[in-house]
This record gives C-alpha cells, structure tokens and sequence, in this order.
C-alpha cells in the first residue's frame, strides 16, 4: 500500500525542501504489507505538496497474524493469533502437500521434518523434497514433532485437534514455545480463497512475500481456466466413495472438506452429499444417482483396481449413471486431502479425464 502524506507549508520552505530532496538519495520504507495506510497527517499553512512513499513487501517483525485454535476433537475452530519476532528457522510440516507448498516458497532449508505421505508428491518439487528428514511416513506423533525441535509447526487442521493423537494441540505447543500455523483450507467453511490466504500469511511469515503474491497469481489463473474450459460441458453431480471391505461400497459425505468441493466446483462438479453429516447407506446413494463417483487413493489402501472390478460388477448398483457410464475417476489422497496447491494437480488430471469420457 501507498503512505500518502499532505504537508502545508509557506512556499519558502517548499523551495528549501526541493534543494534539500536533490541533495539526498530517496528512502524507501519498510513496512508490513499487511499493515493499514496510515493517515494523512497536515496543518493549517496555505500552501499543499504531496509526497508519496514507495511500497515495500518486507516485513516488519513482530508481526501477528490471525490463525486458529481448538480445545479438543468434536469442539470448533476459534481464532487465535500468533506473534513471531522473527522468521522460523525450525518447520515441521504435518503433511506432505504442507511442506510442498513451503518448497515452492523457496523455504526447504527451513524444514526440519514432514509426515503423513500418503500419495503421489509432486513430481516438480521431488528432488527438493528429498532434502527434508521424515519423521514418520504415517501421521506423526506429537512426541515425534516436539522431538524435531521445532520453532513452528503447520499443517492439517484435524492433526491437531486432539492432545492424544497427531502433533498435540496448538495451545499445548505454544505452551511449548512452539508457534503453530493451521492451515485454513483443512477448516470447514474453507474456499480456494483460504489457499491464497495461506500463501500470502506464509509470505509474510517468512519474508518472501513477494514470491507468495507471484505464486498466488499462477494459481488464480490455473483456477480461471479450470472454470473456463468446464463451462460448456455443464453440471454434474458427484459422490465419494471407497471400499468398506470386500469390495462393498462406502460413502463420505464430504461435508467437512469444502476447499476440495470449492475447487471441484470448478470443473463442474456438485457434491450430492456436501451437506449430509452422519453415514450414508447404499440405499441413500442408489436414491440419490450421483453421475459420477471419485475414489480416494492413497498409500497402504485397498488396491483401487480391485475395488473398481468389485463397484462395477455389484449388481446392487447397476441402477446407477456412474456405474452405466464407467464413471467412477481415482482421485490422489495427497493431492485433495493435502489441502494445498497440489489439488490443481488432480482437479486438471480429473478434468482431462472428465473430457475424454462420452
């Protein structure tokens, strides 16, 4: 933002301070991007100049930001706000898609752990990723975390939700002296516009925003032209499902995961269950004939082939227009429940094959 300030001043001293800014180098001021513009300041002499400050992206420490707090599985996300005086030198990221996005902020130097890789990483970061210590391929314990030293730990929402399980609590690692960032894709209610705030509070965390504002661009328009080219082809419902053993066919509603279902949205895809809560029989899904069926997955499932040769061939659910039309897409784990940037990845994947469907 721009500082713009109105002096007046008698036209002698306006002429004095000509010679004096000739004589000087120009300042530029540093100042928090996401600070407020501060007020014009004047006074009562006659004459008016203005004189406009150049904007600067670097951030000023301590800086706060507004981010979140639970007091135990099933209570709600509150705000809560973290003050960090400098950048952190220490990150664990609780997921793998976490410390992806970290990658392409240019922070992998700053990582001392990552857990939870349950799917494909992305191919254009793998040999970056490489240099990060995995504490745990499985989700990490909070042991495990607090182990690793940290001086942050970010990530998915509901793996720190729980004191028993996960990393522990955000407030039992600030306790800590642990600084915590939940991202806020992984809290209901979140939209592609959580991700481009993630990006640009992790911008101002760590001083690089200006590689945070030039990544928030690209993904806007891979987002733009996600919408465009689904337009013509309409909507379609969908559902997610899985193998609930033995080839049987389980439904989650999803309700949770806006920011997948936001993203989704943008291929042209509504979720016939988003605002279910509770478990969903077959009946309900042979009732409701989704057209199409995504299939999470991930490492150590089910093999999702078998679970394919098992959905279509169940005669229970021949009724249904995903099964007629073949319609059932595999969906990667890491990309849509990573709640990062790599759901562009698999939201263009699924969109190619949505295209050269009949």
């Amino acid at each position: 933002m721009k500082n713009v300030f109105k002096r007046y001043v008698p036209l002698l001293a306006v002429l004095v301070m000509a010679v004096m800014i000739a004589a000087c180098s120009s300042k530029t001021s540093n100042q928090n991007e996401a600070a407020s513009s501060a007020a014009p300041a004047s006074s009562s002499n006659a004459s008016t100049s203005t004189e406009t400050a150049a904007p600067s992206n670097k951030t000023v420490y301590p800086l706060t930001i507004e981010n979140y707090s639970k007091k135990g599985e099933g209570t709600e996300w509150t705000a809560k706000s973290q003050t960090f005086d400098k950048a952190p030198e220490k990150v664990v990221a609780n997921t793998q898609g976490a410390a992806e996005l970290l990658i392409k902020l240019g922070l992998t130097d700053k990582m001392v752990g990552v857990a939870a890789l349950y799917g494909n990483g992305d191919p254009s970061v793998q040999e970056e990723f490489k240099k990060i210590p995995v504490i745990s391929k499985e989700y990490a314990s909070k042991e495990l975390v607090v182990g690793a030293s940290p001086d942050l730990v970010l990530g998915r929402g509901d793996l720190f939700a729980d004191a028993d399980w996960g990393v522990g609590t955000v407030d039992g690692l600030n306790e800590l002296g642990i600084k915590t960032f939940v991202q806020s894709t992984s809290v209901k209610g979140a939209t592609l516009d959580s991700l481009y705030k993630d990006i640009e509070q992790l911008g101002q965390i760590f001083d690089v925003q200006d590689k945070a504002a030039a990544y928030i661009e690209e993904l806007k328009n891979r987002a733009q032209k996600l919408k465009d080219d689904s337009a013509a082809r309409g909507e379609k419902t969908f559902a997610y499902v899985s193998d609930g053993g033995n080839g049987e066919i389980k439904v989650y509603s999803g309700n949770i995961d806006t920011f997948a279902g936001d993203v989704l949205g943008l291929l042209g895809l509504k979720n016939s269950f988003g605002t279910v809560t509770g478990d969903i029989s077959k009946e309900q899904l042979i009732a409701t004939n989704p057209d199409v069926m995504l299939l999470s997955v991930y490492t150590g499932g089910v093999d999702p082939e078998q679970t394919l040769k098992a959905f279509y061939a169940d005669p229970s659910l021949q009724s249904l227009n995903a099964i007629k039309n073949k319609a059932i897409y595999k969906i990667d784990f890491n990309q849509f429940w990573g709640y990062s940037y790599s759901i562009f990845d698999g939201a263009e994947k699924l969109a190619t094959e949505l295209v050269a469907k009949p």
